[in-house]
């Protein structure tokens, strides 16, 4: 489903409990025009913060991509301040502060003072103790882990001696994402298209087939085709009306660009 609207306007028309998992990227600060249609302050945030609790599952996972503008030498920490209200103000458990890690980045601007950022936060949210679970797996990563010793330090400070005794042909991702930024085709002129790569490896860790995912912020609509390729159904609000024609062409002319197997 797509719809043309403000989230604000759009969110509070969904039922209670109705969304499995929210995979979205925000505004960042001022960092993007969006075709003159951004409205954004800290105000509008905790309203859609509080509106994803409430359409939530018990159990369900919002997923929130977002960076921080650096403006006078010194980030504006948007992303911890919401990622505490989130938690302190809506409700929701941090469950994990995962890295989305640029294959390839533009190197900093020499007036700034600092080196060049190559990631942004990945905030995965959890409405109580998360429902699903389904760890990305590295591949070709062969492993014999009959009879392997590790240590796992304590709070005093000893280690207990584990003997792990399985074989494993796979290890699990880690909560760092290497991915490269390209522009996926089709996503037109839109100024901030996330991989899909991000969003089919989120979706497919956090859902499962036929769960409903919601995008609040759909911009080029990418979560909407990550959802074509893993089956589940998906809602995707935009408010700039030529990004939803961008989103329309995206899902009609849908042909899988990046497709992982469900685990």
């Amino acid at each position: 489903m797509i719809i043309h609207g403000d989230c604000l306007d759009i969110m509070p028309t969904l039922a209670d409990k109705s969304i499995d998992l929210t995979v979205t990227s925000p505004p960042y600060d001022n960092l993007r025009e969006y075709n003159g249609s951004l409205v954004w302050n800290f105000e509008i945030f905790q309203k859609i913060a509080k509106e994803l609790y409430r359409v939530t599952k018990d159990g369900g996972v919002v997923v929130w991509v977002v960076g921080d503008e650096t403006k006078q030498f010194c980030e504006s920490l948007s992303s911890f301040k919401q990622a505490i209200y989130f938690v302190e103000g809506a409700g929701f458990k941090l469950l994990d502060t995962m890295i989305y890690h640029k294959a390839n980045y533009a190197p900093a601007y020499p007036s700034i003072k600092r080196y060049a950022n190559t990631f942004e936060y990945m905030f995965v949210f959890a409405k109580g103790k998360p429902k699903t679970f389904n760890p990305i797996q590295h591949e070709k990563v062969i492993k014999d882990y009959k009879g392997k010793v590790s240590y796992f330090r304590q709070a005093d400070g000893s280690q207990v001696k584990k003997v792990i005794d399985c074989n494993r042909e796979t290890k699990d991702a880690e909560n760092v994402w290497t991915i490269c930024p390209t522009k996926a085709s089709g996503a037109g002129n839109h100024p901030a298209v996330f991989p899909e790569q991000l969003a089919t490896d989120h979706i497919l860790s956090w859902s499962n087939e036929g769960d409903t995912v919601l995008d609040p912020f759909a911009g080029s609509g990418t979560t909407g085709v990550a959802c074509l390729n893993t089956v589940r159904k998906f809602i995707l609000i935009e408010k700039d009306a030529s990004y939803c024609e961008i989103i329309k062409n995206r899902i009609n002319n849908h042909q899988p660009l990046f497709q992982r197997a469900q685990l």
